[in-house]
């Protein structure tokens, strides 16, 4: 019982600490200027390491948004996150100037990407354009030049039509992406590919508008276990 009620104690007091820093650095960065992604990142990071970030990524990168919330989820933090941090900082700029056809994001301590589907895509077919060829033989050539990441591939659609055509039509579609990007040369050990239909909109199915947003292929991109730990030695 003593053991227990004092495991309860210690973690009271980590909890109590972990919303002290919290509200320290709210109150700390309203009269300075918004936090840098690489900032953002040691920060999460740093307030519980994975398992905290894997919390704050479902919060931060919404219900719908598993990629985002990934990458979140695999923060280290600290001064080993900003390092990784500039890293993707590097990655994310040439994704950006190189990739015209898709949304390339900083997210943490990892880089998001988002494919119109209708770039990638002819309707309801799940064989790559050429134009989505081209962009990603772009992302291939950044994923080689950049080692030592993981990469998430996810597929999704609107809700038109039902959940038996839908659930695998994404997964074909991230398939696809996944597929092609191993065959410029990148390692297939680095993918988890993952079709979720029309269950994570992002946007109002009621409009065209919102349909067309909701089918894309997101790709997370974040540290591996062993850029983590040289991150974390001070070693890239």
């Amino acid at each position: 019982m003593t053991d227990l009620r004092s495991f309860f104690l210690v973690l009271l007091a980590l909890l109590t600490v972990g919303t002290s820093t919290v509200q320290a650095q709210t109150e700390t960065t309203t009269t300075k200027k918004p936090w840098s992604k690489t900032a953002k990142g040691g920060i999460i990071g740093g307030l519980g390491g994975a398992a905290a970030g894997g919390v704050l990524g479902r919060v931060i990168g919404g219900k719908n948004s598993t990629a985002k919330g990934a990458i979140i989820g695999a923060a280290v933090g600290g001064a080993g996150g900003a390092l990784i941090g500039r890293r993707m900082d590097k990655q994310a700029a040439e994704l950006k100037k190189e990739m015209a056809g898709a949304k390339v994001e900083r997210v943490g301590e990892g880089i998001k990407i988002t494919f119109d589907s209708g770039l990638l895509f002819a309707k309801n077919s799940s064989a790559l354009t050429s134009a989505a060829q081209q962009n990603i033989k772009e992302l291939a050539q950044t994923l080689i030049k950049y080692g030592d990441t993981n990469v998430i591939v996810e597929g999704h659609t609107d809700n038109t039509g039902t959940d038996a055509i839908n659930d695998p039509l994404s997964q074909r579609r991230a398939q696809a992406v996944a597929n092609y990007t191993q065959q410029q040369g990148v390692d297939a050990s680095r993918f988890t590919v993952s079709g979720y239909g029309s269950k994570q909109p992002i946007a109002d199915n009621s409009t065209e508008a919102g349909r067309v947003a909701n089918r894309r292929v997101e790709v997370a991109i974040f540290a591996n276990e062993k850029l983590k730990k040289a991150a974390e030695k001070g070693t890239i």
